[in-house]
């Protein structure tokens, strides 16, 4: 069994809980759809937001929403400010324990956050 990152990024509307709280339960939602993963399969998440979102902890989010991440380890931090980077984007690392194959996995980026990877959009 091998550890492999899932990545995911969306932009949300507005800084305030609700546009976060929904930006955290879709991204996570699609991540888990796309790549089937069960939750006890989580090694450890990281979120990283720009700087113009800072009304709330994306883990405290997913905590409250998804009630089997009650002991996953969890870590927000700030994305760097890079110029003309998208602004208002969560981005998630999510690490699991799987035996799929790298090129398996199926990393997400929803809204605005498309242009950060296009060639996997």
């Amino acid at each position: 069994m091998f550890q492999r990152g899932i990545r995911g990024a969306i932009t949300i509307e507005a800084n305030n809980e609700q546009c976060v709280r929904s930006g955290v339960k879709e991204i996570i939602s699609e991540i888990k759809k796309q790549n089937s993963f069960k939750d006890e399969d989580i090694s450890y998440v990281i979120f990283t937001l720009t700087g113009d979102i800072d009304c709330v902890y994306p883990a405290k989010i997913a905590r409250e929403e998804f009630l089997d991440w009650k002991y996953v380890p969890m870590l927000c931090t700030n994305e760097l400010r890079i110029e003309n980077s998208i602004s208002k984007c969560l981005r998630i690392l999510i690490v699991i324990n799987t035996n799929l194959e790298q090129n398996r996995i199926k990393h997400v980026y929803l809204k605005g956050a498309a242009e950060l990877r296009k060639d996997l959009v």
